[in-house]
């Protein structure tokens, strides 16, 4: 899955390009765990990316559409974003 915002916001990077590698959904009792793995992550990239796949869940968007609204670099067409509460960034590999 690669994600390109058109607008970047508070980098230094050139390029507002980024890969995911690996996501996961799980469920663990009430909680709901999204686990990304990306070369790096745009701001509010991952509260976007959570609310789009709970909005999923709730049956607002169905699975198939999540690849046409990455397809469609349009951000009006996900979910909403998430609040960070509950947001926690496990680990960074630098290389």
């Amino acid at each position: 899955m690669i994600l390109n915002h058109l607008k970047q916001v508070g980098t230094s990077s050139k390029s507002s390009v980024r890969i995911i590698y690996d996501a996961n959904v799980e469920r663990e009792g009430d909680l709901i765990k999204i686990s990304l793995t990306g070369n790096g992550f745009l701001y509010n990239m991952v509260r976007i990316i959570a609310g789009t796949l709970l909005e999923v869940g709730e049956n607002k968007i169905k699975p198939e559409e999540v690849k046409e609204i990455l397809e469609a670099k349009d951000r009006l067409k996900a979910g909403k974003t998430l609040p960070a509460i509950g947001l926690c960034l496990v680990n960074v590999v630098y290389e």
